[in-house]
């Protein structure tokens, strides 16, 4: 029980503030952002209560973190908040087809996980890009949040995030009037918002958000618990966390998914000794999130009086794990390394042509060039195998190695450019 508890507290302090920000960037007012951090609290707890309970697995269920960065970048196409709702419906449906239909599964699993990659860092950049930011444009705030950071990752890795997000609490306290916004806050309340189905905010947000939600957080989940010896069947999690998704879409609820990080805290040995046991911790975890949920008001109105900069900069600072391991993913060398950097570079770029945001650009820009790639590595294989058959044939006309290899070369892109060096 006490790492669920843990598991909870991490999973909460150390995202809601890319929840939040998202939420708000994609046009949610304030008591509107609150119904959404309340909403996702309440189903996921549920929700994790409820799969851990009859799977008897640790099943943890989780916000996608990286999807809510994914709404901080697509609120600069403004779509308006009730597209937005939309857009989260559409995602939660797809999680469901997927989990129904095994031929859309292997379609998503057969995007190269360099792009996922690359697409995914892409988005997180700018995002982690905040916390510099702000220690320039507001030093008074900000550089104790970046401080208490950096020391307490030293000293107590998973007392970081809630350490900066104290600091950035205290910050907003000692230089804002908060008083008033926190009385004013009350009991938590949902608030239902009629969805609008925008084709441009559906391409844009709903696409891109099924996509990073399956490649960064229910893959690398599955992945996990496999780890730890338990092997659940992928297509009813999927379904149930994409009918919870499209449940809560009206609330505010962005997207729901398997836990990744946290879910190694509820099915490794540090919850219990015995593998049968700890599907507990994640019952305990549930719990927690159904608490803290109660809170969502007041984390929300201090939150909404906290510069954007600042609270975006606690996001930041959460997300540059993340990060790293996308960046380390999209740096490996391999025949699609040239496709990811180009995924990445389109992404970050931010455009948004025909209203559609710059993740699914770089997903679609990265596909093309890695298909590309695909055929002529295949042209050239067939070629060289043609010529090792016919030298095998008495009496055949052999095309000398070299011209078979400079014949493909030429119809092949090639990453090496400099003179005396071929693919």
């Amino acid at each position: 029980m006490l790492a669920g508890v843990v598991a909870a507290l991490v999973g909460f302090t150390s995202s809601f503030a890319v929840v939040l920000a998202g939420l708000r960037a994609v046009g949610a007012s304030v008591p509107e952002a609150a119904s959404g951090l309340l909403a996702l609290c309440i189903v996921m707890g549920v929700l994790g209560i409820g799969l851990s309970a009859t799977t008897r697995m640790p099943v943890s269920i989780v916000w996608s973190t990286p999807g809510a960065a994914l709404l901080v970048a697509a609120g600069k196409a403004h779509y308006g908040y009730r597209a937005a709702v939309g857009a989260f419906l559409l995602a939660g449906l797809l999680l469901v087809a997927t989990g129904l239909c095994r031929r859309l599964g292997r379609l998503v699993a057969a995007i190269p996980p360099e792009i996922g990659s690359a697409v995914l860092a892409g988005v997180l950049l700018p995002l982690c890009l905040s916390p510099v930011e702000a220690a320039v444009s507001l030093p008074r705030d900000a550089i104790p949040v970046v401080a208490s950071w950096l020391v307490l990752d030293r000293v107590a890795p998973r007392l970081a995030l809630p350490g900066a997000a104290l600091a950035a609490g205290i910050a907003v306290a000692a230089t804002t009037p908060i008083g008033a916004a926190i009385r004013q806050a009350g009991p938590p309340a949902l608030r239902w918002t009629t969805p609008v189905l925008d084709p441009a905010a559906l391409v844009g947000i709903a696409l891109p958000l099924f996509l990073v939600t399956m490649a960064a957080q229910n893959v690398p989940g599955l992945t996990v618990l496999r780890s730890f010896g338990y092997t659940p069947e992928p297509g009813p999690l999927l379904a149930a966390t994409g009918s919870a998704t499209a449940a809560v879409a009206g609330f505010g609820g962005h997207s729901l998914n398997l836990a990744a990080i946290t879910a190694a805290l509820c099915a490794g040995p540090s919850a219990h000794r015995e593998p049968t046991r700890r599907w507990i911790a994640a019952v305990a975890a549930g719990a927690v999130y159904v608490c803290l949920g109660l809170g969502a008001g007041l984390v929300t109105a201090v939150a909404a009086r906290a510069p954007a900069l600042l609270v975006e900069s606690v996001a930041g600072l959460g997300l540059l794990g993340a990060l790293g391991s996308a960046l380390d993913a999209l740096a490996r060398p391999g025949p699609g390394r040239e496709a990811a950097v180009v995924a990445f570079a389109v992404t970050v770029s931010g455009i948004s042509p025909a209203g559609i945001g710059s993740p699914l650009w770089g997903l679609a820009a990265g596909g093309v060039l890695a298909l590309l790639g695909r055929r002529g590595e295949t042209r050239y294989a067939t070629a060289v195998g043609a010529h090792r058959t016919l030298a095998n044939v008495p009496g055949a006309a052999v095309i000398p190695q070299s011209s078979c290899s400079a014949q493909a070369s030429a119809s092949t892109p090639s990453t090496s450019r400099g003179p005396g060096r071929e693919k």
